[in-house]
């Protein structure tokens, strides 16, 4: 049986007495600037990315960068240790799971030139998250344009304010933002249209069951998946030929294929849906989230150079 660890993918955030909020849960925006900020990243254990921000006048800590992710998380023991201490009860849904959480406000997370303060953000186990002090969710980067550049191994946050730049991006998608995510939602995964969630905290791909049923594919084996609250479930695991993006397209990519209740939450339980993790985002020189414009960019690296999975039709 595989062993994965999903744990910083897809968290959602959500009051313990109310339905799940459709905005992100950011009381204040980022304080605005014109330039943007090129911060180092880092890869844990499980390969995803990790980036130093300060709490206040504390820190830097490691906080795991999760596009997939509505809420940012913090560390119960980094929650302690700030003696952030006035807590009131949330759900927390994750890849295997849905528990009620406890939250604290978070005043001056600073990321970069830029500080936020979030309303309230749920706290999790650090062995839930690998280790890590936090997880910097999508709620921290609304209104930004968050570059991942893989080969230089650094992220950049460039202000709404600039005008975008596509070139040397061979792919420019136009997304929908559901709770502060974006949706590529013309995607096709071996002819059947999916919609794409691009998950920077999900260490593989994660199909859902509608999606599974289209493909009439067979498990391949089992693999058990443990999400942001500890808990487990267990995935089939799959391989499918061909996954395409506009004029792009990925060949022979492993996926695991689950009922996730993030999914749900998403209301893309019924319909072909799929999590992009960061193995596959790696293969790309480039990858830019533009939040402020609903828009992915794609920077496809040479083929004859670096690998052979993608073709131009």
């Amino acid at each position: 049986m595989a062993w994965l660890d999903l744990a910083a993918a897809l968290a959602l955030a959500t009051s313990a007495t109310a339905p799940p909020l459709a905005d992100p849960l950011s009381s204040e925006p980022a304080s605005p600037r014109t330039q943007s900020d090129l911060i180092e990243l880092e890869r844990e254990r499980h390969d995803r990315l990790t980036v130093p921000v300060t709490i206040g006048e504390s820190g830097p800590y490691r906080f795991l960068v999760d596009t997939g992710a509505q809420a940012t998380v913090l560390s119960r023991e980094l929650a302690d240790s700030l003696g952030l201490l006035d807590r009131r009860a949330a759900t927390l849904v994750g890849v295997a799971s849905s528990v009620v959480a406890q939250t604290v406000a978070l005043n001056k997370l600073g990321l970069g030139s830029r500080t936020t303060s979030i309303a309230r953000v749920p706290l999790v186990e650090a062995r839930n998250i690998g280790g890590a002090d936090g997880v910097l969710g999508a709620d921290a980067l609304q209104g930004q344009r968050v570059l991942f550049d893989f080969a230089n191994q650094h992220m950049e946050i460039v202000p709404a304010s600039q005008s975008p730049r596509s070139r040397g991006y061979e792919i420019v998608v136009r997304a929908r933002a559901r709770l502060g995510r974006l949706i590529i939602a013309n995607a096709r995964i071996d002819g059947v249209r999916t919609a794409i969630i691009i998950d920077t905290g999900a260490q593989t791909s994660i199909g859902n069951p509608a999606l599974a049923r289209r493909l009439r594919r067979r498990s391949a084996g089992t693999a058990e998946l443990f999400d942001i609250n500890g808990a487990a479930m267990q995935a089939g695991i799959g391989v499918v030929s061909q996954l395409q993006i506009q004029q792009m397209r990925l060949q022979n990519v492993a996926m695991v294929f689950t009922g996730s209740p993030a999914f749900r939450a998403l209301g893309l339980y019924d319909r072909p849906a799929m999590i992009l993790g960061i193995r596959e985002l790696r293969l790309f020189r480039r990858v830019a989230i533009d939040f402020s414009r609903s828009r992915i960019y794609f920077d496809v690296p040479s083929l004859a150079r670096e690998f052979t999975g993608w073709h131009r039709p």
